[in-house]
């Protein structure tokens, strides 16, 4: 009995001691956890602000900002939009012609001044040429390789190969293809109405089939073939959500663990079926001796000739992928905004209309490229739009030469930018500028066409500005003019009780969208023959 009792004891106190080891060893490992991460934070906080020490030592007056999200804390984590946030940051020192903030964990110089912008920009913009590098090459040859990403003298060489496939010529071989594009989804838009609809996924689909006859050369109907796998890939390809931001902000932050762990933008999958795409064009064409004169033609030339740019398909690729990254979701959120503001704005839509009847009757229902560029009012509600809803919040560049600022501030000294330096242009801030634009919220197509009181070239630039400015200006225009024209030629937009009143943002996009979505009521013209 008493071996048993002691068996028991020995037992129980040896359970006791193993929970009390267990005990001291979870406290000792997590008094080193939380000790180990105080170290990490007290050296990470202690490295940040001496990072931010940079502005002080430049002279320039800067933004408080946070360890690791800078001054894009509201954005992150989901308190303002993107672009709200950058009319913030645009409105914090008012007397300073540039504020130093934190994109993030990238210092960045932001200019408020036009004038400076001008002279960053436009002349000498051979010191500030590129954009940042925002994923590389090898994990992501679509996104790095395009025309918006090349650095320096592959920019330069691939800029002069391109720029041909742009001018007016082109724009109007290509003006009855998208054409074709823009009745079409006219025709079934009006023949849905009257129709409650977010007007967004209408738009991107008949942007989507634009794009692949312009760049890829194919012919597809996003709308009667909703799942199409070419517009489900280019959707799935252009997705810009959190992740992704974030993959472009570890490459910016650090080149090789982005490459370590793999952080591509446009997933493998994307990039392999529309190089397949190019490769089976390429192929056709020289097979069956097909000549066009568009943008692949020329990449198909160069590439025989061997005399330009080593291109390859991907190279190729990437060129024709620009429409989808510059072109699928901005075009279609500007024809989105368009709609929007005339629902809200019926007496503008009325006067639209009437300017379109008007070309209709003077071309006996057969519009052309002349047609559409003597639509003046049109053009100026497109124009407005833009200055409300640029496709970006911001522009940037990356200073590439030694550069000296004036002074931000009549009594402060001038800063000498170093390369390598981010800077950043304000857009949208900018054209919601009162200084600028009077009544910056108002949607007023008038004041683009007000002779004695002109808009100030320099505080509107929706399509960038200098070398880089948007090589498919021309085209994104044409598209957005051409759909208004046959959707306004037949139909009303109006409001439904889902449309946002006023425009709010959603914080949950890092591009412009509404609260609630691009709800909108569409509804057939009276006494209007149909298509």
């Amino acid at each position: 009995m008493q071996v048993e009792r002691y068996r028991k004891n020995f037992a129980i106190e040896r359970r006791h001691f193993c929970t009390r080891m267990t005990v001291i060893f979870e406290q000792w490992v997590n008094y080193w956890t939380i000790g180990l991460l105080t170290v990490i934070i007290v050296i990470v906080y202690v490295y940040v602000k001496r990072h931010h020490s940079y502005f002080q030592k430049m002279g320039i007056p800067y933004i408080e900002s946070h360890i690791l999200v800078g001054n894009r804390g509201p954005v992150v984590f989901k308190q303002r939009s993107l672009f709200d946030h950058s009319q913030v940051l645009y409105n914090s020192i008012p007397d300073a012609k540039y504020v130093g903030i934190y994109d993030f964990a990238i210092p960045a110089i932001l200019i408020r001044d036009v004038e400076l912008i001008k002279d960053v920009g436009v002349k000498h913009s051979e010191n500030f040429l590129n954009h940042k590098i925002l994923s590389d090459p090898q994990l992501d040859p679509l996104f790095a390789n395009n025309l918006f990403n090349l650095q320096n003298d592959k920019w330069r060489k691939m800029r002069a190969l391109l720029t041909p496939a742009f001018t007016s010529s082109k724009m109007k071989m290509m003006f009855d293809m998208i054409t074709k594009c823009a009745t079409d989804f006219a025709d079934f838009i009006e023949k849905q109405s009257p129709i409650v609809v977010d007007v967004k996924d209408g738009f991107a689909r008949y942007t989507n089939d634009v794009i692949a006859g312009a760049a890829f050369g194919i012919t597809v109907n996003s709308m009667k073939e909703r799942n199409n796998e070419f517009y489900l890939m280019g959707k799935e390809a252009t997705t810009s959500g959190f992740v992704e931001l974030m993959k472009m902000i570890l490459y910016q932050a650090s080149p090789t663990l982005a490459k370590k762990l793999k952080a591509n933008v446009v997933s493998h999958r994307a990039v392999n079926y529309f190089c397949n795409i190019i490769e089976s064009t390429i192929a056709t064409r020289k097979t069956q001796g097909i000549q066009r004169s568009d943008m692949i033609q020329l990449l198909m030339e160069a590439k025989d000739s061997g005399d330009k740019l080593d291109l390859t398909i991907e190279d190729i690729t990437a060129q024709a992928f620009i429409f989808f990254f510059a072109g699928f979701d901005t075009s279609s959120s500007t024809m989105s905004f368009a709609a929007y503001s005339l629902a809200t704005n019926p007496e503008i839509q009325k006067k639209v209309q009437a300017e379109v009847d008007d070309i209709l009757k003077k071309c006996n229902g057969k519009v052309t490229y002349e047609h559409l560029k003597e639509m003046k009012y049109l053009e100026a509600v497109v124009s407005e739009t833009l200055r409300l809803y640029p496709a970006a919040a911001e522009i940037d560049r990356v200073c590439s030469k030694t550069f000296e600022l004036p002074p931000a501030r009549p009594a402060a000294r001038s800063v000498t930018v170093k390369p390598g330096t981010v800077i950043l242009f304000p857009v949208y801030a900018i054209h919601r500028d009162p200084q600028y634009h009077p009544n910056p919220d108002k949607f007023d197509p008038d004041r683009f066409l007000n002779e004695n009181e002109k808009i100030n070239p320099l505080a509107y630039f929706p399509f960038g500005l200098g070398p880089r400015y948007c090589i498919g200006t021309r085209f994104a225009l044409m598209e957005v003019k051409l759909v208004l024209f046959y959707l306004l030629m037949q139909c009303n937009f109006e409001p439904c009780e889902k449309t946002t009143i006023p425009m709010k943002f959603s914080t949950a996009n890092f591009l412009p969208r509404p609260l609630n979505g691009h709800w909108l009521k569409i509804v057939p013209r009276k006494g209007i023959k149909r298509l």
